[in-house]
């Protein structure tokens, strides 16, 4: 079955109005069978007081990108997901430009699941390793 990336970017996209990742300027860019990949401006807005991008930033990024997955990859009709953990090393400071961050599963489990997002600058430098955790729980009716 073909899948229509256009289509499933646009509507997740749009899933974002009015939340903090319109509020970041997080757009998804790109999708695959097993990662999904988003952007995000590094401007005044998501720096910390001396110029640089700020960790709390990249974090939400590393979150809003590994969620927006676990909801694309996983049985979302039955199922509501759910972060529980997240941890980031952050390896490089960037101060403008954009910052690219891709998730892909490390543990794909029937209730939780563990997530790698690398986030990258323009020129494919790792800015920050994250990992998180998400859990998939019944929707009550």
């Amino acid at each position: 079955m073909q899948i229509d990336k256009e289509k499933i970017l646009a509507t997740i996209n749009q899933r974002c109005k009015n939340t903090l990742m319109e509020t970041l300027e997080i757009e998804y860019i790109e999708i695959g069978e097993d990662y999904l990949v988003a952007k995000m401006p590094v401007t005044p807005k998501v720096h910390q007081p001396d110029g640089v991008l700020h960790g709390g930033a990249s974090v939400a990024l590393a979150e809003s990108v590994g969620s927006a997955a676990s909801f694309l990859f996983l049985n979302t009709k039955d199922f509501m997901i759910r972060g529980i953990e997240i941890s980031a090393n952050h390896l490089k400071s960037i101060k403008e430009g954009d910052v690219y961050a891709t998730a892909r599963y490390i543990h794909k489990g029937r209730t939780t699941q563990l997530w790698e997002i690398k986030i990258t600058d323009q020129q494919d430098n790792i800015v920050s390793i994250c990992k998180l955790t998400t859990i998939r729980l019944p929707k009550s009716n």
